[in-house]
């Protein structure tokens, strides 16, 4: 320390209190030794809006839960309005429904839109929903058929034979029952006829996101009192086999579908 510092600072020469200053002074020039930690902060899992009534919600919570991805719980009861406050519009989905998620600030709609945008950051496994484009391509073919037919029609079905009469107390007409299931039953003979004709799962031997997606629709139509099982041999051994490769994720996402139904998973025909 220079004599000038030590005279600013009202110490003399010598004196005890500038040797203490002085030892302290050439300590904080000292570089300090760098430590490194292995502690490494780790992102907040994801937030998913859902409710197990919806189709597409326990499609993507088996998925999640046989990926085993880590996912904050965040139901949504839809049967209470709780999707079309301005609140749920502003600050979760802009289209008030679920499923959605909020991964730390990346707020997305649209199942299938979830899936692969965490199969894009490497969170579903390979074998759920390939990366190869081929097989891939494969898996894509069929959601995007599904959107627009299967989906549609068994949920059309299921509106008009027991949601619609519960929300508005009316009972649709035989002609109208009979029109949606028409429709629908066309689609479930594409599955029976074409998707499941030579395989075991809807896009090869072994199960995938394609086959998810579908059982939680086809599940649905329980509730319209409506058994697959009984016109199609192909599509119930095929829901048999997703339902013991998911279980018990499968179960415990369909609870509500059973319960309303009134037919667990071992009904007979």
């Amino acid at each position: 320390m220079s004599s000038r510092l030590a005279t600013l600072l009202g110490l003399s020469q010598g004196s005890e209190d500038q040797q203490h200053l002085q030892k302290a002074f050439e300590e904080g020039r000292k570089t300090p030794t760098r430590q490194t930690t292995n502690l490494k902060m780790s992102p907040s899992p994801i937030k998913y809006y859902y409710d197990l009534m919806s189709q597409p919600s326990r499609a993507l919570f088996i998925i999640f839960r046989l990926s085993g991805m880590p996912f904050e719980d965040c139901v949504v009861a839809l049967r209470n309005g709780e999707h079309l406050t301005d609140d749920f519009k502003r600050d979760i989905n802009r289209f008030q429904r679920v499923p959605c998620i909020n991964d730390n600030g990346n707020k997305l709609a649209e199942s299938v839109a979830i899936l692969r945008y965490l199969s894009a950051k490497g969170k579903i496994p390979e074998h759920l929903y390939p990366k190869y484009f081929v097989d891939q391509s494969r898996v894509d073919e069929f959601l995007e058929w599904h959107h627009i037919s299967l989906r549609l029609t068994c949920a059309m079905y299921f509106r008009t034979v027991w949601l619609d009469p519960l929300l508005t107390g009316r009972t649709p007409t035989e002609a109208k029952i009979e029109m949606m299931r028409m429709h629908m039953e066309r689609n479930l003979d594409v599955v029976e006829e074409v998707w499941l004709e030579s395989s075991d799962f809807l896009t090869g031997s072994t199960l995938c996101v394609a086959d998810i997606f579908a059982a939680c629709e086809i599940e649905q139509t329980r509730m319209a009192d409506y058994d697959v099982r009984i016109k199609y041999p192909k599509i119930r051994a095929w829901l048999k086999r997703v339902r013991q490769s998911c279980n018990p994720h499968y179960d415990v996402a369909h609870k509500f579908v059973y319960q309303i139904s009134g037919t667990g998973p071992q009904a007979k025909l």
